[in-house]
Formats: C-alpha cells, sequence, structure tokens
C-alpha cells in the first residue's frame, strides 16, 4: 500500500491514495481532511483509509467523532463512497445528483455539493466553484472533467478533483521539469456545444485565478500536491498559463459553435 497522508498546514492534510486502472497502473487518487473552525472535521471527498493513514485521521478527530461531514466533489469519483460512510457513519453525506442516483440507501443531505445551499453551510471555512461552460455530469461516463473545487482560505489549500490537473513533463536530457498546471485532458470533449460556451469557461478560469490568487498550494487528485511558498510563480498565474495553452481548443469550439 503506498498511501500516504501529507500535513499541509494546521488545519488541512491531503491524503494521497491508490487507484488503478484496469487494476495494473496505480494513476492514484486523494481525499483531505480539514479542520474547520468550529473544531470539527470534514473529509473532502472519499477513501477507504488503511493503516497508518486511518491511524492518524482517528488520532485527530477522536476516532471519528469529530468528522462532521463527508463532501463528495466529483461526480464519478464514487467507489469509496459506501466504505467512508460506513467507516464514519455519523458524519453527514454529502454529494452531487450522480452519487445520490447511485447510493440511493445512503442517508444523503439535500443540499448537493455543486449547488449555493450547500456552499453557504461551508461559507465560514470554504470557499466552491462549479466549473462553467462545460459539462458537470458528461453523458459519456468516460469524461471526467468537472468537479466542485473547495478552496480553503485559512491554509490557503486548493483541493480539485480532475478538473486541474498536475503535470511533470520531461526536459532536456530526461530531466523532469517543475510541475506543470494543466486543464484535464476531456476539456474538448465536454465543453459546451452551444454558443457563448467558450466565453462562459473563460471567463470562469479567470474568476477563480482572481479570487483565489493568494492559493500556495494545489492538491490535485490522480497527479500530486504541488507547493508554491516558496516560489515566485503563483498557483493562479499556473492557472492562466494553463488555459492559454488550451487556445487552440477553445477556438476550435468557438468556430463550431460560436
Amino acid at each position: 500500500m503506498t498511501d500516504k497522508i501529507l500535513k499541509i498546514a494546521d488545519t488541512f492534510w491531503n491524503i494521497r491514495g491508490e487507484f488503478r486502472v484496469f487494476g495494473l497502473l496505480n494513476i492514484g487518487t486523494q481525499a483531505s481532511l480539514v479542520k474547520r473552525s468550529n473544531g470539527k472535521f470534514v473529509l473532502l471527498d472519499s477513501y477507504t483509509l488503511q493503516g497508518d493513514v486511518k491511524q492518524k485521521v482517528d488520532a485527530l478527530t477522536r476516532n471519528g467523532d469529530d468528522i462532521e461531514a463527508i463532501i463528495n466533489l466529483h461526480p464519478f469519483h464514487t467507489m469509496h463512497v459506501a466504505k467512508a460512510h460506513a467507516d464514519y457513519p455519523d458524519a453527514k453525506l454529502y454529494g452531487t445528483q450522480r452519487h445520490v442516483d447511485k447510493f440511493p440507501d445512503l442517508p444523503w443531505q439535500k443540499e448537493l455539493t455543486d449547488s449555493s445551499e450547500f456552499a453557504n453551510l461551508f461559507s465560514d471555512d470554504f470557499e466552491f466553484s462549479v466549473p462553467q461552460g462545460v459539462d458537470f455530469i458528461s453523458h459519456n461516463e468516460n469524461l471526467h472533467f468537472s468537479s466542485v473545487l473547495a478552496y480553503h482560505p485559512q491554509s490557503k489549500t486548493l483541493h480539485v478533483d480532475d478538473t486541474l490537473m498536475l503535470l511533470k513533463l520531461p526536459g532536456l536530457l530526461g530531466v523532469l521539469k517543475k510541475p506543470q498546471v494543466s486543464f484535464h485532458m476531456t476539456l474538448s470533449r465536454t465543453l459546451e456545444q452551444r454558443k457563448g460556451a467558450v466565453d462562459d469557461f473563460k471567463v470562469w478560469v479567470a474568476q477563480i485565478a482572481e479570487q483565489w490568487c493568494d492559493a500556495e498550494v494545489l492538491c490535485a487528485a490522480h497527479s500530486q500536491t504541488l507547493s508554491v511558498k516558496n516560489s515566485s510563480l503563483s498557483i493562479a498565474a499556473m492557472i492562466m498559463t494553463a488555459l492559454q495553452r488550451e487556445e487552440k481548443v477553445l477556438s476550435n469550439h468557438r468556430k463550431k459553435f460560436g
């Protein structure tokens, strides 16, 4: 088992877990444990905690008694939902409509995680954002671009699944470059097929870059965690650079749909 828990701040821990494609290639997944200003904890995303990682989480949360909510942010990240609820059954369970439809017998809260009603419940500690101009729950279940992004201002940490990724690309002589923030490779296939979708997407990206311009840590599923605390390049700048790299995709979509 390669699971590990990373202390990002005194109030934020990122859990790096396993997710194997076809049982072979481990592309990884994540969850985050966050201590709220009221002293309670929430889990961002579900994961089956084991071994040292579960012991650490249980030690921080009085064996889970202080976990008040499990917040599922990605419609297509469902593998660990039932187990996380079984481990911490007293925690309120939040998810998207796809989570509710997939596990109708679980005790879901009425507020969906992509709704303003849900965001208001946790506004003392988090800022949430849903991508615009793209499908949130695609009809094609192989397209996993969108998730609810969660920003924790107290620790200056952004938790995001799939929508943004961190990639290490080879440089000269096989030396890896610094991690590069990129949008999920399914962007071209998940942009809404309508006039104005590209503009809505670009406005949304610019908005989160501006709103979360002080972000210092990016926790991304299927890749890694990036800290820019000692870097001259901000996460906001990396997000805008990632948008620029998608200009051909966006231009082609605009030509077709307007």
